[in-house]
């Protein structure tokens, strides 16, 4: 499907889950990429995760926009109040929608499956109608690569099917692309599904894996490493993941009529992932080392002393590995930033956030 290509300068763009780990990047990059416009962030606060850290990457970006020529607009508020959905959309007519509010955690969903109805399902619901009733030009939204569930065929690739959830998380995933694809057809919204594999940096969720490992660590606790370290992750590091949410955001599906005259859905779906599993023992090796590199550990730190092999859990997949190449194809671009830089930019910003 072709791409009707936008120029972001002047545009007024919404982006849900800014200030979370993915929204709050982006919106950092859209500050200072564009010349005029204006950024409406949407998010909630809650406390899934110490809000310290949202407020935090909230004064970051306030900070960013005072010297920025973009206007920046914070609306603390849940994608599942409708009211308060279509009364942004009303006021700001926004001209791209960039949907990264999500409640995430395969395993949290086991106990709190309420939360993932409510702001996954109902929540992106509230987005399509407002993207139907004030439509844009452009909606995005993330999906993950939790929909590839049992999948034994590797690299997962978008032509493959996913439907072997294995977390309520990955189901509601799964769900919001057909929901996406729905409104697509019925209303002739363009929208893009983006399949984030493994995310990973500085400021990033304190309950992904690499962060609980290094705040473990620093307190002399033992690390857990699941299924007995035979698990392999496509970890992508942050920039790799902005870069690819930014170009797809300059290319919207082509609208087009099939044969019968009636619109053919201008909808897409594209991983972003490295393309190069890693083995979690790899990964908590290099981890270790680059704490001990920022000072985090000390020298003489005994890896094996703190770390325990254990089996896997409910929710968790053993391999995920990303085939990208339609991102590359379509966007021209496929992450490539390695394990040892990230957590070297990971070990040093945990540094002096934790000092």
């Amino acid at each position: 499907m072709g791409k009707v290509r936008t120029d972001l300068n002047g545009k007024c763009i919404l982006v849900t889950g800014s200030p979370g780990f993915i929204g709050a990047n982006l919106v950092l990059r859209l500050l200072s990429e564009m010349s005029s416009g204006a950024i409406v962030s949407l998010d909630n606060m809650n406390d899934y995760y110490d809000p310290k850290l949202k407020e935090h990457r909230l004064g970051v970006i306030e900070k960013a926009a005072e010297t920025s020529p973009v206007k920046h607009i914070f609306v603390k508020g849940s994608i599942a109040d409708k009211a308060l959905v279509d009364e942004l959309f009303g006021t700001y007519h926004f001209d791209i929608a960039v949907n990264l509010a999500a409640q995430p955690g395969a395993r949290y969903s086991i106990e709190h499956p309420d939360a993932y109805i409510s702001s996954n399902i109902v929540g992106f619901f509230n987005i399509l109608e407002a993207c139907r009733h004030y439509p844009v030009e452009h909606l995005v939204y993330a999906s993950s690569s939790s929909v590839y569930g049992g999948n034994k065929k590797i690299p997962f690739s978008v032509e493959d099917k996913v439907d072997d959830p294995v977390s309520l998380y990955a189901a509601t995933k799964k769900s919001d692309e057909l929901l996406a694809h729905s409104y697509s057809k019925l209303y002739n919204i363009p929208s893009t599904g983006l399949r984030f594999f493994t995310v990973y940096g500085p400021a990033g969720r304190p309950d992904m894996f690499y962060y609980s490992a290094a705040k473990t660590l620093a307190d002399n606790g033992t690390i857990k490493i699941f299924n007995y370290g035979n698990c392999k992750r496509d970890f992508t590091y942050i920039d790799d993941i902005v870069e690819g949410v930014y170009r797809v955001m300059q290319g919207a599906p082509e609208k087009k009529n099939g044969e019968d005259g009636l619109p053919l859905p201008p909808c897409a779906i594209y991983n972003i992932g490295g393309g190069t599993p890693v083995n979690l023992l790899d990964f908590v090796n290099t981890l270790q080392e680059e704490l001990v590199r920022a000072g985090v550990l000390p020298s003489d730190y005994d890896f094996e002393a703190h770390r325990e092999l254990v089996g896997m859990q409910a929710g968790d997949v053993p391999v995920t590995y990303a085939d990208s190449k339609a991102l590359e194809d379509d966007y021209g671009f496929r992450p490539n930033i390695g394990i040892r830089e990230g957590l070297r930019k990971f070990a040093e910003w945990y540094a002096e956030y934790c000092k």
